[in-house]
C-alpha cells in the first residue's frame, strides 16, 4: 500500500512545477512573439533535459522515494505538459493548420527525446561515468 507521505511529496513536487509551468512557458510564449505554442514546446524541453540529467544523478546519489516522488513525479510532471501539448496540437488540426500541427508534433518528440539524452550526457561528462 502506498503511503500519504508519498502523495504529499508528489503533491509539493508538484506545486512547484506548476508554477514553474506556467512562469516559464508564459515568459518564452511572450518572447516568441508567436502563435505558435513554443511556450509549451520550452517546457517539454527544459524538463526533458532535467529528467535525463536526474534520472541518473539520482541513482548516483541514492535518494529515497520520496525525494524522487517530489523532483521526478511532482516537480517535473507538473513543469512538462503533455496534456497541453495534446491540446494546442488538436486545436491546430481542427483549424486545419496541418504544417504546424504536425512540426509541433515532431518538435516535442525529437526535441525532448533528444534533450533527455542531452541531460544523460552532462551527467556523465560532469560524474565520469
Amino acid at each position: 500500500m502506498i503511503k500519504f507521505s508519498i502523495f504529499l511529496s508528489v503533491g509539493l513536487g508538484g506545486f512547484f512545477g506548476a508554477i514553474l509551468r506556467f512562469t516559464i512557458s508564459s515568459w518564452i510564449q511572450r518572447l516568441s512573439g508567436s502563435l505558435f505554442p513554443f511556450g509549451t514546446l520550452g517546457v517539454n524541453i527544459l524538463g526533458s533535459l532535467i529528467i535525463g540529467f536526474l534520472f541518473l544523478y539520482f541513482q548516483y546519489i541514492n535518494l529515497s522515494l520520496h525525494q524522487k516522488a517530489i523532483f521526478i513525479t511532482g516537480l517535473l510532471g507538473a513543469l512538462t505538459t503533455f496534456s497541453t501539448f495534446s491540446w494546442e496540437t488538436l486545436f491546430m488540426l481542427q483549424e486545419g493548420l496541418w504544417g504546424k500541427a504536425i512540426t509541433n508534433i515532431a518538435l516535442n518528440i525529437f526535441l525532448c527525446l533528444g534533450a533527455s539524452f542531452l541531460g544523460m550526457v552532462i551527467f556523465k561528462k560532469i560524474y565520469g561515468v
